[in-house]
């Protein structure tokens, strides 16, 4: 936890300061009651727990080692969740369920997983090793490993090509990829492109791009050309006169 948390000082800090350490021991706490069949006494402390921290751990949920909550405010993590060693989780997660079925209907988060502010994960699918979900990304599917999730609904990204499993790096925030700038940046670079060869168009022939001709008149303009006027038309021919005067 002091590795990943720039803020805390010494073990004693967080050991007496920190919401997100103090959820996590009540939890175990709860877990090994609903394991040994006492579910409403561990319900009540997993309640308890919610009013002291604000973080709402069903006591079913099954929390490896190592996972850090940070600030831990807001957080939920449904009854079927399965959390791997060295997770980081920030303000606001949810792991939550989809629907009223019985089963596996929670995330699994396996091991080095870093979920940022707000991120919802709504269903029973897996969150590979190394991955990275951004802040507010709402995730429905399973992520491959290492990899990172941004958007709503979240997509699977690439940050400059790297894969995201250093976990020194996993509280960067800022350089996460944005999928929809960079659908609006192609789309400017094409109509910037379209609009650079209608410019070489209307210049002329002399300045389109080779290869290119551009003909001097179109079909209708030459028939325009080609009509006579009415006072130049020719008259009818001699022979067709009516002799019989």
């Amino acid at each position: 936890m002091l590795e990943r948390d720039p803020a805390a000082t010494s073990a004693l800090e967080v050991l007496l300061t920190y919401s997100g350490f103090h959820a996590l021991q009540l939890h175990r706490v709860a877990h090994w009651l609903h394991q040994h069949d006492h579910p409403l006494l561990a319900r009540i402390i997993s309640q308890l727990n919610r009013m002291l921290t604000q973080v709402e751990i069903h006591p079913a949920a099954k929390i490896g080692a190592g996972l850090f909550i940070d600030h831990g405010s807001g957080v939920v993590i449904g009854e079927t969740a399965e959390i791997g060693n060295d997770v980081t989780i920030l303000q606001g997660v949810t792991l939550g369920g989809t629907g009223k079925t019985a089963g596996k209907r929670h995330p699994t988060i396996e091991d080095g997983v870093s979920i940022g502010t707000g991120a919802k994960l709504l269903g029973g699918f897996t969150v590979g090793t190394g991955s990275k979900i951004g802040a507010n990304a709402v995730v429905l599917h399973d992520v491959p490993p290492n990899s990172t999730v941004v958007g709503v609904p979240g997509r699977v990204v690439m940050q400059n090509g790297r894969r995201t499993t250093n976990r020194a790096s996993d509280l960067d925030w800022i350089d996460m990829p944005d999928p929809e700038q960079q659908d609006v940046e192609r789309l400017v670079r094409r109509i910037e492109e379209l609009e650079g060869r209608l410019l070489n168009l209307e210049k002329g022939p002399a300045s389109s791009p080779a290869g290119w001709r551009i003909p001097d008149a179109t079909p209708r303009q030459a028939r325009a050309r080609d009509t006579r006027s009415p006072s130049r038309q020719s008259r009818p021919s001699s022979r067709f006169v009516d002799r019989r005067r």
